[in-house]
């Protein structure tokens, strides 16, 4: 399979909720960092946080808009959507349905995936359930 194909199927995996897989899709070494900026490391972690926003978001799929890959790097672009009915970082169920527009970058090595970094804007989700406040627009002069 090329970088893309294992990054699709990758995807593909959390929205059949097939943990099996999905696991099986990680290098032995994977980390994934999200947008707290903090590294975690190990399958086990990664298995951790799909499984963590398919309990917030029981209806959650993920949709990908573009995949381009430039060697072992792959760059998703992707919307994450769901009904938020379970515990997200400590968050109660909103029962609020959320859009939001993610960026992946994805390394592999040997044909899994060895690193994942996950852009994402938790301010614009968090206000799509309810939990923040909408910014204040910057004023200008």
């Amino acid at each position: 399979m090329s970088p893309t194909d294992i990054v699709r199927e990758y995807h593909e995996c959390w929205n059949r909720r097939d943990w099996e897989k999905y696991r099986s899709l990680m290098h032995p070494q994977y980390s994934y960092t999200g947008g707290d900026g903090q590294e975690q490391r190990g399958p086990e972690a990664g298995l951790a946080v799909g499984k963590m926003f398919a309990t917030a978001f029981p209806d959650g799929r993920i949709n990908i808009k573009t995949l381009r890959s430039d060697g072992d790097f792959v760059t998703v672009e992707l919307v994450g959507t769901g009904t938020h009915k379970g515990d997200l970082m400590g968050v109660a169920p909103t029962n609020k349905r959320v859009s939001i527009p993610v960026c992946h970058v994805i390394e592999l090595r040997d044909g899994k995936i060895y690193r994942e970094r996950e852009y994402m804007d938790m301010a614009h989700m968090m206000t799509q359930l309810g939990v923040m406040k909408t910014p204040a627009p910057a004023k200008t002069r």
